[in-house]
């Protein structure tokens, strides 16, 4: 793919678990990861002069790793008054989830029309290793289970995506981990993550485009369906 300066960058930044080979890049990660698993709750003022200290960095490095949060969709800057949490809310992520399958179901459709065998053997091998880490997908396991179900979602539509396809995707899931990670371990819910990504694969692979565009549409549906049929009180946010 031929991408511009500036979309492979965006493309190649992972956010899993990699080594921080600056104190800008752990900070970074650690507060990323942090306000991800709720220590930081929706709304909740990111002051500066408190963070640097506790992240051991200085308060212009501290900035740094604040701004790349905010190009992550997980904060937001508040112009001369800081940053400050990204909300939450069922509306935002109801336009997530809309957004997701508006644009990630068709080029599904079209990858499974056009895939060579090269495709199926990406697809395969993603699915495995997908397979390895959420059976079932656990609160501890989750960041390397994010990367793999990244790459699973990116394989599948790899025979028909542009970049701004997987560059748009990747905000959008970006933007919804906070929700995924919310919805992991709920009591009530009796989701089969595993067994929902087995049934995008298998009708993928049996080149069932109509079959695995519902699939997919559903698995991404149920996050939204497990969190509005969540007791009340259940999330920091309504």
């Amino acid at each position: 793919m031929n991408l511009s300066p500036s979309i492979e960058t965006l493309l190649a930044k992972d956010t899993g678990e990699p080594h921080a080979r600056t104190l800008g890049e752990q900070a970074y990660h650690q507060l990323r990861k942090h306000i991800i698993e709720g220590r930081y709750p929706p709304g909740t003022k990111l002051r500066v002069e408190h963070l640097k200290d506790v992240y051991g960095v200085g308060a212009g490095t501290l900035r740094e790793a604040l701004t790349r949060l905010v190009s992550d969709a997980l904060v937001v800057a508040e112009g001369q008054r800081g940053f400050r949490v990204t909300s939450m809310s069922i509306a935002d992520l109801e336009h997530i989830t809309q957004l997701r399958i508006l644009i990630e179901v068709n080029a599904l459709r079209e990858s499974v029309r056009h895939g060579d065998a090269a495709w199926e053997q990406r697809v395969r091998q993603s699915f495995e290793m997908l397979s390895a880490w959420e059976q079932p997908v656990s609160i501890e396991n989750r960041p390397a289970w994010e990367v793999h179900n990244r790459q699973f979602h990116e394989e599948l539509i790899s025979a028909a995506a542009s970049p701004w396809t997987y560059l748009i995707l990747r905000v959008l899931s970006q933007h919804g981990e906070r929700y995924r990670r919310a919805c992991i371990g709920l009591e009530s819910s009796n989701r089969d993550v595993h067994r929902e990504h087995a049934c995008i694969f298998e009708a993928a692979m049996n080149r069932a485009d109509a079959r695995a565009a519902l699939a997919l549409e559903d698995h991404i549906s149920t996050t939204l369906t497990t969190m509005k049929q969540a007791p009340k009180g259940t999330f920091p946010f309504e």
